[in-house]
């Protein structure tokens, strides 16, 4: 494709927009190689030396290694239990034609008016009468209920785009209602399934109010988000240490994006369901 110069304006405003966003985050990875003298001294410039000290003292002043492995263990099981109740009930209401099939999805699309903070205290009460409080199943149990109105919304326009035809021919093949969920409906719906499982994971990887209130600051329990800022010191923060730290927490963020992110770029610009 030839290049025409009514298009230089837009590449200068989509280069310009790249290097505004490559500025903060180079300047946010070599902090994470740089003492607290170079960072205020010279914040542009290059580290001296790119040895990994600075994560070897987050990772052991935060007990960053447990902390981990909470966030894991929490976002793994939130996101297996919000896929396991959102992917049927979007399939039900993706079927449905009638009244109560409208009123339910709307039901659903009332999540998005909650205010985050306005469930905090029932939370609270809810953790401490079932038992729960201070435990990770509490979390596992209430983040999927947070995502499900954004996750059936999704999945429900994704499965409407089915043609009807596909679930008759299972039909007749003598395929049950899960089969034709399982064989028909999942696989086409996989961008939108991944659409999902991104934007969930970057919500319980990075949920830091429920988890600090719920969990609480146990280093044996809290999750990544509760334990980076035990890393800022009231006499003094090492941010070459602290911008380390949050470093190892974005790790695990840029590797699941790298897995989805075809996925999900399909759903989001074509919108294209396939096989």
């Amino acid at each position: 494709m030839k290049f025409r110069k009514s298009w230089l304006p837009a590449h200068i405003l989509v280069w310009a927009y790249a290097v505004l966003l490559a500025i903060p985050l180079y300047y946010f990875l070599s902090s994470a190689f740089k003492s607290n003298e170079e960072i205020f001294s010279s914040p542009l410039s290059p580290p001296t030396s790119f040895g990994f000290g600075n994560f070897r003292t987050a990772f052991e002043s935060a007990d960053l290694g447990p902390a981990i492995l909470n966030s894991a263990i929490v976002t793994v099981f939130s996101l297996a239990l919000t896929l396991g109740l959102a992917i049927p009930a979007a399939f039900a209401l993706a079927r449905s034609r009638g009244r109560v099939a409208s009123v339910m999805e709307k039901v659903f699309s009332l999540g998005f008016l909650i205010p985050t903070f306005a469930a905090l205290f029932p939370t609270f009460l809810l953790s401490a009468a079932t038992g729960l409080f201070h435990t990770r199943l509490f979390m596992v149990l209430f983040l999927p209920a947070t995502a499900m109105p954004l996750s059936v919304v999704i999945l429900v326009q994704f499965m409407r785009t089915i043609p009807p035809e596909m679930e008759e021919a299972a039909r007749i093949d003598g395929a049950s209602t899960f089969g034709v969920l399982r064989h028909i409906y999942t696989p086409m719906c996989m961008p939108g399934i991944a659409t999902v499982v991104l934007l969930n994971f970057l919500t319980f990887w990075n949920e830091y109010l429920y988890s600090l209130i719920i969990i609480g600051p146990d280093p044996d329990l809290r999750t990544i988000q509760v334990a980076l800022p035990t890393l800022k010191s009231q006499i003094g923060t090492d941010y070459g240490i602290l911008t380390a730290g949050t470093v190892l927490t974005l790790v695990p963020v840029w590797i699941v994006y790298t897995v989805l992110q075809k996925r999900m770029q399909r759903a989001l610009v074509s919108g294209a369901v396939k096989m």
